[in-house]
């Protein structure tokens, strides 16, 4: 007979210690600990949590913000770092499972980083590996494009988790790439704010909007939960990026912020909608309530039609360089041909 679990999650709408690695990691596992004492099984972080969103990308001419750059590359993690190492102790530690959003830094290259989003299981160990597919607009300044090979969802004793980042929840592909594969909780990381016009022009980006858009839209066409978690903009991290100029602070304060919620399987907020204060916001979700709706539209199931539409998806993994095995046994052993794997 099939179960389905019931339990607490937690949207973690929290601000990082702005570019400071290690005290927003200490922010991070202390926020991890909090949410277990309260009874959350999941705990969702912002979009690039670890040490922050490049918020600077939006406020002025790229040829002014190397330091920025060079700031954030100094504190971006790598995957088997100890700062991950430290999380994911505190995961454990807390017997939860969490959803990790964070800047990547690669480890051949200081100045190539990712937007990259970690699932660490209640044990510590890391279940999927993401890197986000195609940065937006001018994220593309800081971060290198993604792959397929952490399009996965994982299948865990909470259920089959999955997540998108940010601008990822707006390809149908994506989405359907994790519904596909069973999903049945969804983790949506986005920023604290993004500026996509002055806020003085007749065009705006209405990051709310897009937001409960993109979520409720999965939710409904999925049948899934959705864990909603974006950054908060706090008093910190805007005196540090009025370094950008004048207009800076006018800006941010212009721009609609980023929101953290939890949306039901029928596309509806289960939960309040967490924006103008920093802290977690809990909701609990019954993972029966995905059954019924799947009568009326399931898209991986009944309601579709694999023998008219076909998805594929590559999950190889982006390498720089392959190496070929060498194949002439006679080669002088002392010839150290570069590309030759030992």
């Amino acid at each position: 007979m099939v179960t389905y679990p019931r339990y607490k999650v937690a949207a973690a709408h929290l601000a990082p210690v702005y570019l400071d690695l290690q005290a927003t990691v200490d922010k991070t596992c202390a926020a991890i600990h909090e949410a277990a004492a309260n009874g959350a099984e999941l705990v969702v972080f912002p979009e690039t949590h670890l040490p922050g969103f490049p918020v600077w990308c939006s406020l002025r001419a790229p040829i002014h913000n190397h330091e920025f750059f060079r700031t954030l590359a100094a504190n971006a993690p790598q995957v088997d770092g100890p700062e991950i190492a430290a999380i994911a102790d505190a995961t454990r530690q807390s017997e939860v499972f969490v959803s990790l959003g964070f800047n990547e830094r690669s480890p051949i290259s200081d100045g190539c980083l990712w937007n990259a989003n970690l699932l660490i299981g209640d044990r510590g160990e890391i279940l999927c590996h993401h890197r986000k597919i195609v940065p937006t607009f001018y994220e593309k300044l800081v971060w290198a494009a993604g792959d397929g090979a952490g399009l996965q969802v994982c299948d865990t004793r909470l259920g089959k988790l999955g997540m998108l980042i940010c601008g990822e929840n707006t390809n149908p592909l994506a989405r359907f790439t994790m519904l596909a594969q069973g999903e049945q909780v969804h983790c949506s990381s986005y920023p604290p704010v993004w500026p996509a016009h002055d806020p003085n022009s007749s065009e705006g980006y209405d990051l709310e909007r897009a937001i409960l858009l993109r979520a409720s839209a999965h939710s409904f066409e999925g049948k899934v939960y959705n864990v909603v978690a974006s950054g908060y903009l706090d008093r910190a991290t805007k005196t540090r990026l009025t370094d950008c100029g004048s207009e800076a602070e006018r800006i941010l304060e212009g721009s609609p912020p980023g929101i953290s919620v939890v949306i039901g399987p029928d596309g509806n907020p289960i939960s309040e909608i967490k924006k103008d204060e920093e802290g977690l916001l809990y909701a609990d979700i019954d993972l029966s309530r995905c059954v019924e709706p799947k009568q009326i539209h399931d898209v991986v199931g009944g309601y579709n039609r694999f023998d008219i539409f076909e998805l594929k998806v590559n999950r190889a993994a982006n390498r720089p360089i392959s190496f070929e095995p060498r194949t002439n046994a006679s080669c002088d052993s002392g010839n150290n041909e570069a590309g030759v794997e030992s």
